[in-house]
């Protein structure tokens, strides 16, 4: 069976909302809403790529924490697969207080972010993706698992996520192996050196045959070949907290490559399950069925 693979921390989120303001030092202030969630990034990703229908598997570190377990039933209950890589007494997780205000939002981290992956780790990750059709790039320790991958046809997808010294020689080895690379405008620019999102998309251009520049709210630049297009976003999603879009984005768009779409066809299940992910709060929390991804997809054509 067709599969989609990653290798990635997991996050879960403690999302308190209804406040007006922050606690000041020596205060407390209660909220009106609460909820424990698993967080975003690369498992968040293949959740909603489980709850399209895709087959798919994640390897990532989970200890026997109470957190750890929140997320095993998670992964179990949205179809994904998880393969531990953990064996310590730790939490290994990345667990975030984040405070939702009206305008804006706060973060509070407990974690390592990246898993820093052995040659035990390596090799398991390798026997999980072995034979998938697509997987999950991320930058770190797993370079040596996505170039075998690549020798064996395995379809990669890049996604970097933000870094203040990002740039193309930075990252080339990633560049170079990637198929696809799934930037916002911010990412892309700073990556490429450019002034705005086109001449962003234009000199990513020179690395990949198919390119994607996200532009936030607005929709999403894709060139194909010779064919450059714009792939507007869709108005009737309203924006209540932006966590996890460019996560939900990437389900939809990598559920178009594993079912052979074009580029413009997988940007646009992209913008629909990335335009559901803002209009509710948290990473997971606003999704689409693959019947309503489809429904939504023809009247976009």
């Amino acid at each position: 069976m067709a599969f989609i693979a990653g290798a990635g921390a997991t996050n879960v989120d403690l999302l308190y909302q209804g406040f007006d303001r922050l606690a000041g030092v020596g205060e407390e202030l209660y909220c009106k809403d609460f909820s424990l969630q698993l967080g975003g990034g690369l498992p968040a990703t293949l959740i909603n790529l489980g709850r399209l229908g895709i087959s798919t598997k994640i390897a990532t570190e989970l200890g026997n924490d109470i957190f750890s377990n929140f997320a095993k039933e998670k992964f179990t209950q949205n179809g994904v697969n998880p393969t531990n890589l953990y064996s310590g007494n730790d939490i290994p997780l990345n667990i975030t207080s984040a405070i939702i205000l009206p305008k804006d939002r706060t973060f509070y981290t407990y974690g390592k972010g990246n898993i820093e992956p052995d040659e035990k780790a390596l090799e398991t990750f390798y026997q999980i993706a072995k034979g998938s059709k697509i997987c999950m790039m991320q930058l770190g320790g797993f370079l040596p698992v996505y170039k075998k991958l690549k020798e064996e046809g395995t379809i990669l997808v890049l996604d970097t996520g933000w870094d203040d010294e990002m740039s193309i020689e930075k990252y080339h080895n990633y560049l170079e192996l990637a198929d696809y690379y799934t930037p916002n405008r911010k990412e892309a620019m700073k990556i490429t050196d450019t002034d705005t999102p086109e001449d962003a998309a234009k000199a990513l251009k020179q690395y990949f045959e198919k390119v994607v520049v996200k532009v936030d709210a607005d929709g999403c630049i894709g060139i194909d070949g010779d064919e450059k297009f714009f792939v507007p976003s869709i108005e009737e999603f309203i924006n209540v907290d932006s966590t996890g879009a460019g996560d939900a984005f990437l389900a939809g768009f990598m559920y178009g490559l594993f079912y052979d779409y074009s580029l413009k066809d997988c940007i646009k299940f992209g913008n629909v399950t990335g335009g559901k992910a803002v209009t509710e709060v948290g990473a997971l929390s606003g999704y689409v069925t693959e019947q309503e991804l489809l429904t939504y997809k023809k009247t976009l054509d």
